[in-house]
């Protein structure tokens, strides 16, 4: 059984590459961001509390953030293991998880800002039915129009100049004391986010010592 972490500011890719090696490793990939999009897509109480929140650029709370963790976690369907982005985002939230699971490894995407807003700012999100495009590297072929059900090609809620850069700051305050925390365990690889996504997966294979990637 193997059970990662992965780590990195917005559009670093971590969804991407948590999907690769999810899939031919048969993890768990679970997504923190993608459990509050949908509560918010859902229209649930959480999702009202979480929109807001996102909405103002900042971090949803420590024990919101832990509740799902947990709830997400007991659900047991990890067999072979789990890859966790999103999560977790401060030390105490590190200091929960230790307390809680053995990792096998911490995956850190570094990714300069400039590269970091250029690639945010290009997210757009369907407002029918949550397929998501990037206008650099996932392109719809209508433009604005969804590829699955020609639903409205918006940007997600807290894709801003301002909310990402509040999340910037909050990531470097808070996320770094993390990596610290973990790399004196000697959990953490880090590897380069910017080349094309087929390079970095074949890194993070390598850093972890686990088999090569074939596309």
């Amino acid at each position: 059984m193997r059970k990662y972490v992965i780590m990195g500011v917005q559009g670093s890719g971590k969804g991407t590459q948590s999907t690769l090696l999810a899939r031919d490793l048969d993890l768990a990939h679970i997504s923190v961001g993608d459990i509050f999009r949908w509560h918010v897509q859902s229209h649930t109480k959480l999702g009202a509390q979480t929109r807001r929140v996102m909405a103002a650029g900042e971090l949803v709370g420590d024990d919101l953030v832990e509740k799902v963790v947990r709830d997400r976690l007991e659900q047991h369907d990890w067999n072979y293991g789990f890859i966790i982005d999103g999560f977790p985002r401060n030390r105490r939230q590190a200091e929960f998880f230790l307390e809680s699971y053995d990792i096998d490894g911490v995956v850190h995407l570094e990714l300069p800002e400039e590269e970091v807003r250029r690639r945010v700012l290009a997210r757009r999100l369907c407002a029918r039915c949550g397929m998501d495009y990037n206008l650099i590297a996932h392109r719809p072929k209508e433009s604005d129009r969804c590829d699955v059900c020609g639903g409205e090609l918006v940007p997600r809620e807290d894709d801003t100049p301002q909310a990402l850069a509040s999340r910037l700051r909050d990531y470097h305050d808070k996320t770094n004391p993390v990596l610290d925390l973990f790399r004196r365990k000697e959990y953490v690889v880090t590897v380069d986010a910017r080349p094309e996504k087929v390079s970095v997966q074949r890194e993070i294979r390598a850093r972890l010592g686990l088999p090569p990637y074939e596309p």
